[in-house]
């Protein structure tokens, strides 16, 4: 396991990865804590912002070129950056229900399955974790 692939790619591609792996694990840590407390929603804003980092800095990232620059994990860029305020203001408005589940869904979606594509062998977090 080396993080030297990671760090050698274009700059795009540690910040999307940094920030997806603080905010998995500040995912974690939100599921397992009390909910509707102080803490939770500092973290929760914290979390909030890095998943928009995550989102946004997947435009700088072409490595998989399906549409012209883009692949369908793009559609899924568009989706965490509509759902996130979406899911703010459900939590504001006291529809915590609806909160939960966006945040829920996004965090499988973004996270969990699109880190499991990172996986693949031939992609940089595949050398990584498995090395060349």
């Amino acid at each position: 396991m080396s993080a030297a692939p990671l760090l050698e790619a274009a700059p795009a591609i540690p910040l999307h990865a940094f920030a997806a792996m603080a905010a998995f694990v500040l995912g974690l840590v939100q599921f397992a804590a009390p909910k509707g407390t102080l803490p939770h929603r500092m973290i929760g804003w914290i979390w909030v912002g890095l998943m928009a980092v995550v989102a946004a800095s997947s435009f700088w990232i072409h490595q998989i070129r399906l549409v012209g620059p883009f692949s369908p994990i793009h559609l899924l860029s568009i989706f965490t950056l509509v759902m996130l305020p979406l899911a703010v203001w459900r939590a504001h408005t006291h529809r915590v229900a609806d909160h939960r589940r966006i945040m829920i869904m996004t965090f499988v979606g973004a996270l969990v399955i699109a880190g499991l594509f990172t996986l693949m062998p031939g992609r940089i977090m595949h050398r990584v974790i498995f090395g060349a």
